[in-house]
């Protein structure tokens, strides 16, 4: 079945699973809720795609939403010596079960261009520093400061509470994964995770229950590989054969 509907899809799952030739441990860490007020969920690189406005997004239901990061335990002995982040997911609705899968569109008003999508497509978004995030899209508006500010006066200094020490502090939710408050002190928040492998181009997928309903959004950062002989995308793949959708 095809990407994101393959049955190697394994948000969210916690177990030992084949992974081309060789097998890898999958956990999950909660990081906490992240704070929506307007719904307009962003999926970004923080570091080099966020803005301070005009930021594109996904429209869901406001509200506070569970966010789980999937790891996996690539080390040859499973032994918990090399983890990577394999997915970040939103989880909107818990007691639900999902049926299907498909792509999400980031655009700048929230709406969708339903522009169709071949099969070897995907709608995403580019990383270039190693990090993803959640965040809401009006409290990045509102709660953070000038955007030129942003790199010495958030990003990397000398302060224990810069964006990069938290990320990197494996005495809060663990290295590479940080809840971050916004520097205006409204009690928002945006929530951040190392990008598996590094930078690339990852979708934005949902999850749906039997009657279409959103119960989820997840991004994959392509640590899981397919099957052989699978139609799904594999980041091992020297020459990917994916189109890029921004």
């Amino acid at each position: 079945m095809q990407y994101p509907n393959g049955s190697n899809w394994s948000a969210l799952k916690s177990d030992i699973i084949c992974n081309g030739e060789n097998k890898i441990e999958l956990s999950n860490i909660p990081c906490g809720k992240l704070k929506l007020p307007s719904g307009k969920l962003i999926v970004c690189d923080p570091f080099a795609g966020m803005s301070k406005s005009d930021n594109s997004f996904i429209q869901i239901p406001p509200g506070e939403y569970e966010v789980i990061v999937t790891l996996a335990d690539v080390s040859p002995k499973l032994d918990g010596s090399h983890i990577r982040e394999a997915y970040a997911s939103l989880i909107i609705d818990a007691n639900a079960s999902e049926k299907s899968r498909r792509f999400l569109e980031l655009s700048q008003n929230g709406t969708p261009s339903n522009q169709p999508l071949n099969s070897d497509e995907f709608f995403g978004y580019g990383v270039d520093a190693g990090t993803s995030c959640f965040a809401d899209a009006e409290t990045i508006e509102q709660d953070m400061p000038a955007q030129e500010t942003w790199y010495e006066g958030l990003f990397e200094n000398d302060d224990s509470n810069c964006w990069f020490n938290q990320m990197d502090d494996d005495k809060l939710i663990r290295n590479g994964i940080a809840n971050i408050p916004l520097p205006i002190n409204n009690g928002n928040n945006l929530i951040l995770f190392h990008s598996g492998w590094g930078d690339g181009f990852y979708p934005v997928v949902g999850s749906y229950d039997s009657n279409g309903v959103l119960i989820a959004v997840h991004t994959d950062f392509f640590v899981v590989q397919s099957p052989e002989g699978d139609e799904e995308t594999n980041s091992s793949i020297d020459k990917p054969w994916w189109k890029f959708w921004a």
